[in-house]
């Protein structure tokens, strides 16, 4: 049990320890590992998906199973499936003269050692899991520090790890804010945070005092360019797919949008009907629509629209008459056109509101974009493929997604990460291995060194050296 700072840090020694006493790790180990977690979540997923529902208020088991448990058993059956692969050296090119007489060289994939997880709450089991996915298959011994605004899903993680795992392998710490403080100062050989930007620059405070690597995924505010050519009634139903996605409580959500000016009342139609659909009846009754983790959040959001609407901004609210939060539960407001210094234009959304941006030019849009720091996502929807060429070119951000939202995290194959605010770092795919990998490049020597036979050691006297490098130098000009 750990109860205090010196806990966690003896934890962290004995992991240390026991990674050394270990030696290399085999394909076999890693792939049990991960096996073990993924059985982990079979067996215990009724367990899982009460204690989430219990820590929101309301969330529908259909919504944990789908994005904790399924999102998170996706990421470890990826890598069990690749890790044999990922682990084989990689040859080098030769290098002249000396691969002649047999020299050369390769990378090696060492685990870094020990990494240390500190999950978020808007889903606590994929990001605490879906990146231990990648920190397994790598070799890695792992602490988790899930979120404390999940008291009863963190216990119950804790828990069923003790039950799969000896925790000198993966070990699950909870705690307040004070374990999460002496959590992310203590000596890991990486850390991975998933949270906000302001928490992400305190941790990397922390970590820097060690020199520990970090991956950080964060979030920001995610912007959709609804092109003039796009299909109105189908980018918003897409949307609103992804807005109502645990209540709009979601890193890579859409956050603040453009619509041609024109087409803002067919777009917002559009958008009341798919809404209508999906979520029939008051947002207060329906089962599916998920509650907010708690009231601090609820009332942020809530605040965040009615000073926009304060300030002249209209807002349409969906899900019936809204009288006030119903057990944290908000409808999903639409905030057309706020003034650009209210907080919602300013401040991560990250609950069951969206705003709207009426535009003239596509060039406006990315200008408007690229003031903003880099988001973790982008959304475009349109079938010209020449502008979505522009605003891919003239826009960075952590990813993409064309014509949908929120859907190219799903490719496991392909990294997920943001840049800048959003975050630094990868996993997912071969790039998460990478990610916790130790790349080590090895040279071997081979029978004959050519050196002193051509002339590359001192000393240089006779100018011989000289004339082969300067030689070197100008053919360099070539291509």
């Amino acid at each position: 049990m750990v109860n205090s700072a010196d806990d966690l840090a003896g934890l962290l020694q004995r992991q240390k320890a026991a990674r050394v006493t270990e030696g290399p790790v085999s394909a076999v180990v890693r792939r049990d590992r991960l096996q073990r977690a993924i059985d982990m979540l079979v067996k215990h997923r009724d367990a899982l998906c009460a204690a989430l529902d219990a820590d929101f208020g309301n969330r529908p088991r259909v919504v944990s199973l789908t994005m904790d448990v399924l999102g998170a058993i996706t990421s470890l059956k990826y890598a069990r499936k690749h890790v044999v692969r990922w682990m084989k050296p990689r040859r080098c090119k030769g290098v002249l003269p000396f691969s002649l007489f047999g020299a050369r060289g390769w990378v090696e994939y060492q685990p870094k050692g020990v990494v240390g997880i500190l999950g978020t709450w808007n889903f606590p089991l994929y990001t605490t899991l879906a990146p231990l996915a990648y920190v397994l298959a790598a070799g890695n011994r792992s602490i988790i520090k899930p979120s404390e605004l999940n008291p009863r899903t963190a216990e119950t993680l804790a828990q069923i790890v003790q039950e799969h795992f000896d925790p000198l392998e993966v070990a699950v710490v909870n705690g307040g804010v004070e374990i999460g403080q002496a959590f992310s100062a203590l000596p890991f050989d990486h850390l991975v945070l998933t949270g906000g930007t302001a928490v992400a620059k305190a941790v990397m405070r922390s970590a820097a005092e060690n020199l520990v690597p970090l991956t950080l995924e964060l979030g920001g505010k995610s912007p959709v360019i609804i092109s003039r050519s796009a299909d109105p009634r189908m980018a918003a139903e897409r949307i609103m797919i992804a807005k109502g996605t645990n209540s709009g409580q979601l890193c890579i959500n859409a956050d603040y949008l453009y619509v041609a000016r024109e087409k803002l009342e067919a777009l917002v139609a559009a958008m009341r009907e798919a809404h209508a659909k999906l979520y029939p009846g008051s947002y207060a009754d329906n089962p599916d629509w998920v509650s907010l983790i708690n009231e601090r959040h609820c009332a942020r959001v809530d605040g965040y629209v009615a000073e926009a609407a304060a300030r002249g901004a209209r807002v349409e609210t969906f899900g019936g008459p809204f009288d006030g939060p119903r057990e944290r539960r908000l409808p999903l407001r639409l905030v057309i056109d706020p003034p650009g210094d209210t907080r919602i234009m300013r401040e991560e959304i990250f609950g069951p509101a969206l705003v709207l941006l009426t535009y003239e030019r596509i060039e406006e849009t990315v200008a408007s974009i690229n003031r903003r720091p880099r988001p973790l996502a982008l959304y475009y929807f349109g079938k010209d493929s020449r502008e979505a060429r522009y605003v891919l070119d003239h826009t960075v951000s952590g990813g993409v997604s064309i014509n949908e939202v929120a859907m190219h995290p799903v490719l496991e194959d392909a990294p997920f990460g943001g840049i800048g605010d959003s975050g630094m770092g990868h996993y997912h795919g071969r790039e998460g291995f990478l990610e916790f990998s130790h790349a080590r490049t090895v040279f071997k020597a081979g029978w004959f060194d050519p050196r002193r036979l051509i002339g590359m050691l001192p000393p240089y006297a006779d100018g011989k050296m000289e004339r082969l490098i300067d030689k070197a130098v100008q053919s360099s000009s070539r291509p």
